[in-house]
């Protein structure tokens, strides 16, 4: 095939949709800065950017000449018509990779120093073709890591022990040895740790008792700077509320620790991660980088799994080299929705622990626990500076089993917990349809409370305008209510997607009482941001509730919790938000609620996988019901790993590359 017709075959594709047109349009690129540019290599250009847009790193060639099915989620008229064009390419591997090696516009990392990429727009790393950007981004972020996690921190062992024997004091007697107690006596060994853990294994309470003990050892814990961070403004305002409860909670109890009260009430507000880099619209350039870094001397980042490849590179260039990072999230859940699976790949050891003898020793004098015998095997340096959380002391019962069989895969036992009717905390709403997902929305099920019928008679209970004091605790009471129960879809778009089912939801409530709309605004319409506006307070995630305000005569403004205080904007400056009844799984990420119900799709391809299944089910506290209108979709979702083309691990010192 030559090298006109393959660019012709591209734009018909992306005319199609299989392709972005920036797909397209780079490979049109690639050929016209190289117009003898070999078949192997525009195409390669193509995809490579079109993985990008997929989540993935890189494009492992490999991995896409043995099984593009596997690779591409594209339907099958696509896949055919890629079969028709590769038999007009070469079929083996190694004429692929020299027909890479030998264009101009492919830099070669061969390990070791970094090559010069200089202005090539794509870099090979063994059989991993790399956008520059997304090469640089993993080189930058291993480097990193390996720097933080290989450098050891002073510890003084016997203040240490002390300290952590009195923020850990010894309970009943539990199987296994105190994780928590654990991670604190590994981050203190390094600049970086990481600590993973499903729904309810403590990952902010673990933070908390770290930063009293970091405070109570520091030589000067008055000069200590602290920050806390996540991606999203909810997940930013959960990370500070539960710190705080937990330090309320904990320093009473060590008479001790009094100094300490005040020095952890000066901890500032959490932020987003843009905010904390100092983003700026209208360019990629953040305000701190390695060049001006941030002024901290310790950062916890919550919900890391959502922290994708350029952002974590970003984050490490910018913290000072002696400062302390420590990730929290759940290595389980959905990756971000962006390039890389970054938590997913630095916990890859987590499970099995791979901890060197020489750790388990070192953590044996400083906390007192011994880690098990099987965890202890060698591995990495990373190994040594990740702890896997793994006794839940909140998510347990039906919810917290269904998880656990999600997470292994376990189809069977997942759909017997699901089908059993003796616990009203799991129900299967088996054979679906789109109008009994709304019913179930409006009017709740059986044990699981009434859906958003509780929400709509809270927005009847409105008081009188005349008390201001009344009408804040009403919008506090609205806004709990409608948080006690929410629509999870695995698509965006359809009548099974979040945008469908938020116009069917609609139409439900209005039949039932819902003021009517007046263009895109209501007095009750539920709003999720998508963009985050310092300016107004309001951050990516966060959920507000359009309210007519106390002062006669005044215009609906969206009302939003601002930790435990309420914050309004006037909905004609809301540019960016999206209505909040049904949303997609992704978006869901660092939220709670009650009841939840996940919606899967008769047909949805690649997007349902385990890790979809598995954020869905936790994200619910109390109650979940699962909504499919073909039974074997769960068995399906199970059967299918998320997975994200990446060298990341390879980089770390791992048995090889992720995907």
């Amino acid at each position: 095939m030559n090298t006109p017709d393959l660019a012709g075959a591209l734009q018909a594709w992306a005319g199609a949709g299989w392709i972005r047109r920036l797909d397209a349009a780079f490979a049109r690129f690639v050929v016209d800065a190289c117009p003898d540019a070999a078949a192997p290599v525009v195409l390669a250009a193509a995809l490579t950017a079109h993985v990008e847009g997929q989540g993935h790193g890189c494009l492992p060639v490999d991995e896409f000449l043995h099984d593009a099915q596997a690779l591409l989620a594209w339907p099958p008229a696509a896949h055919e018509a890629l079969r028709l064009l590769m038999a007009g390419l070469p079929e083996h591997r190694d004429d692929w990779l020299a027909a890479l090696r030998a264009s101009p516009l492919v830099a070669i990392d061969e390990g070791g120093a970094a090559p010069a990429a200089g202005a090539s727009p794509l870099v090979l790393r063994g059989a991993r073709l790399y956008l520059r950007r997304y090469w640089r981004y993993e080189r930058q972020v291993a480097a990193q890591v390996l720097r933080r996690v290989e450098v050891a921190a002073p510890v003084d062992a016997t203040a240490a022990r002390a300290w952590l024997d009195r923020l850990f004091p010894q309970g009943a007697a539990e199987a296994g040895p105190d994780w928590q107690k654990l991670a604190c006596g590994v981050a203190l060994r390094a600049g970086l740790t990481l600590v993973t853990g499903g729904p309810g294994t403590g990952k902010t309470t673990t933070a908390a008792r770290l930063l009293a003990l970091l405070l109570a050892t520091d030589p000067a814990p008055q000069r200590l700077r602290v920050a806390l961070a996540a991606p999203t403004g909810k997940a930013a305002a959960r990370l500070k509320q539960a710190i705080d409860d937990a330090l309320a909670g904990l320093l009473p109890k060590l008479p001790e620790a009094a100094p300490l009260r005040d020095l952890a009430a000066g901890i500032g507000p959490a932020r987003t991660l843009h905010a904390l880099l100092g983003a700026r619209p209208d360019t990629r350039r953040l305000r701190h980088d390695a060049a001006n870094p941030l002024p901290v001397d310790v950062l916890i980042v919550d919900e890391a799994s959502m922290v994708h490849l350029e952002m974590m590179a970003a984050l490490l260039q910018a913290l000072p080299a002696q400062a302390r990072l420590v990730l929290l999230g759940d290595k389980d859940q959905l990756a971000s929705v962006e390039a890389g699976a970054v938590l997913g790949d630095l916990c890859r050891d987590a499970e099995t622990g791979r901890y060197a003898p020489a750790t388990a020793v070192h953590l044996q004098v400083l906390t007192g626990q011994t880690l098990p015998p099987a965890l202890v095997s060698g591995g990495p340096p990373l190994a040594q500076q990740t702890v896997m959380l793994r006794r839940s002391h909140r998510f347990g019962g039906p919810i917290g089993e269904l998880a656990a069989a999600v997470n292994r895969g376990d189809a069977a036992n997942a759909e017997a917990l699901l089908r059993q009717v003796t616990d009203p905390a799991l129900h299967w709403l088996e054979a679906a349809t789109p109008g009994a997902v709304v019913r179930l929305a409006v009017g709740g099920r059986a044990g699981a409370g009434s859906g958003y019928s509780g929400y709509l008679q809270a927005l009847q209970q409105r008081p009188g305008d005349d008390d201001a004091a009344a009408f804040a605790d009403w919008v506090r009471s609205v806004l709990a209510a409608f948080d006690r129960f929410r629509l999870l879809c695995a698509v965006r778009e359809g009548e099974w997607g979040a945008v469908g089912l938020n116009l069917a939801v609609e139409r439900a409530l209005a039949a039932a009482g819902l003021p009517a709309r007046r263009g895109d605004w209501y007095e009750g319409r539920p709003v999720m941001v998508t963009r985050n506006d310092p300016g107004l307070g309001i951050f990516n995630g966060d959920i507000g509730v359009a309210l007519r305000p106390a002062a006669a005569g005044a215009p609906l403004r969206a009302h939003f919790r601002d930790g435990g205080a309420l914050r309004s904007v006037a909905v004609s400056r809301l540019a960016s938000v999206e209505t909040a009844f049904a949303m997609t799984v992704h978006k869901s990420q660092g939220s709670e609620f009650e009841h939840t119900a996940l919606v899967l799709p008769p047909e949805a391809g690649r997007v349902l996988t385990r890790e979809l299944v598995y954020t869905g089910v936790t994200r619910a506290r109390q109650c979940f019901t699962l909504a499919c209108s073909r039974p074997p979709a769960l068995a399906a979702a199970l059967a299918q790993r998320t997975r994200r083309a990446s060298g990341l691990v390879e980089l770390l010192g791992g048995e090889g590359g992720a995907d």
